[in-house]
């Protein structure tokens, strides 16, 4: 990595030597790679996204305070050895960092310096629709009221940060900034019995997943459909739908983020769009799988107008409109109810599936596959009888089957018994009020 410092030090050297007309002044330093194990990461995201040199450059501005903190101000020094301002040179002080943070103004000087055409062509790095901008890589931190926008910091995203400097990436995990958990799953599709429709429809969903990007890239379809894919998983509780996005995940290789709507949610005017924003430019350009849990709190119907609560409540729900829409990824809704959504999401869904409560049949299937191989059943244990008796889900069945179990343990049995199964399931109507 050193070798691409060694470059934006020079170019830097470079660019102020020429504004100031010193005798270090020198020819334009030119790119090139470096193949260095210590850079490895970055080298393949500069060549795998075709980076331009002005994209380069300002990934590595960003980059340098968090591996060389005096980088800037020790550069900055060796013009000025007796201090004295540069304010064409941009730059911020932070409240723990000592050295000088860049902004874009930073960017702006270092790439054309004082040159107004040249500055004006070198501003198109932070068009909308620049690859670094736009996937949210860098970006350009929120400034007071009244003062420029390119006078914001220049940041790199933390996780490319870490990419670049350690080679791998840290999940994130829950916090008031990035208010989802990663969920998994050690379960097979084997494991979740569906009924042939809505086993087709989720098969549906990993086509998707598999062919998106041929679609819209080698076969040119990016201007005519829209992208991202959107789903509403609905029925009861315990009828598969959280295992559903966890296997979809684990089986096209992506991670699923289970949306915690108690921390996006505010009383606040304005702080549940911004929590959402954080959420979904944080997501855009990861390959996630989102998963809106009990989706219903969030993005329920709107109603009419009757008070400022009412007004505000419905600009939610249109603002997140938006943002699925435009979301580029696999976004899934799950509700108990279907008509508790909004119409105007449902009818931008490409799928509305349905998990129905499992019959008869799925029942008995839920039993003999998730009673451990290991143990032996009773002779008077039928899962027929049960399956027949008994109209519960795959959940309740599977906390029937754990209770059961630690019950054997505790009996030091070395049978499951009927007797245990059938306490497990009064446990479960009795948690549900349900009576038997």
């Amino acid at each position: 990595m050193n070798h691409y410092f060694t470059f934006l030090h020079a170019f830097i050297k470079y660019r102020i030597s020429s504004d100031l007309g010193t005798s270090e002044s020198s020819a334009r330093p030119v790119f090139s790679f470096t193949r260095h194990k210590d850079a490895k990461e970055l080298t393949r995201f500069i060549k795998e996204n075709k980076l331009s040199e002005d994209e380069i450059i300002i990934v590595l501005m960003a980059l340098v305070p968090h591996v060389l903190p005096s980088f800037f101000s020790a550069l900055i020094a060796g013009f000025f050895p007796n201090g004295g301002e540069f304010p064409e040179f941009g730059g911020l002080k932070g409240k723990n960092h000592r050295g000088i943070l860049p902004t874009g103004e930073t960017a702006l000087y270092v790439l054309a310096g004082n040159m107004l055409p040249g500055r004006m062509e070198a501003k198109k790095v932070f068009d909308p629709e620049n690859l670094v901008i736009r996937l949210g890589i860098i970006q350009l931190g929120n400034v007071p009221a009244g003062e420029p926008k390119i006078a914001g910091q220049l940041t790199l995203d933390q996780e490319y940060v870490e990419l670049f400097t350690t080679g791998s990436v840290v999940k994130p995990s829950m916090s008031q900034d990035f208010p989802a958990e990663r969920i998994s799953t050690q379960m097979d599709w084997e494991n979740l019995v569906l009924n042939s429709k809505t086993r087709e429809e989720i098969n549906e969903i990993e086509t998707w997943l598999k062919y998106n990007d041929v679609l819209l890239n080698e076969w040119n379809m990016k201007h005519i459909i829209k992208p991202g894919y959107r789903v509403m998983f609905y029925g009861p509780p315990g009828t598969g739908k959280t295992l559903t996005a966890s296997l979809l995940g684990k089986y096209t290789k992506r991670d699923v983020y289970r949306i915690d709507l108690s921390m996006v949610v505010s009383k606040y005017i304005g702080e549940t769009e911004k929590n959402l924003s954080s959420l979904f430019n944080k997501a855009a350009n990861k390959d996630w799988i989102l998963f809106f849990d009990e989706a219903d709190a969030i993005f329920g119907k709107r109603t009419n107008v009757r008070d400022a609560h009412d007004k505000y409540a419905n600009q939610e729900v249109s603002y997140l409109l938006q943002r699925i829409e435009a979301h580029p990824g696999l976004v899934i809704l799950a509700s108990n109810l279907k008509d508790n959504i909004d119409a105007a999401f449902t009818r931008r869904f490409q799928s509305i599936i349905e998990f129905d409560l499992p019959n008869v049949e799925e029942r008995i299937q839920l039993w003999k596959n998730n009673v451990p191989k290991s143990i032996k059943v009773a002779k008077d244990v039928s899962f027929r009888d049960i399956s027949e008796a008994y109209d519960i889900t795959g959940a309740n069945i599977v906390n029937v089957i754990q209770y059961a179990c630690l019950q054997q343990l505790e009996a030091k049995s070395k049978e499951l018994e009927l007797d245990f199964l059938i306490k497990g399931i009064h446990k479960e109507y009795t948690k549900e009020g349900k009576i038997i």
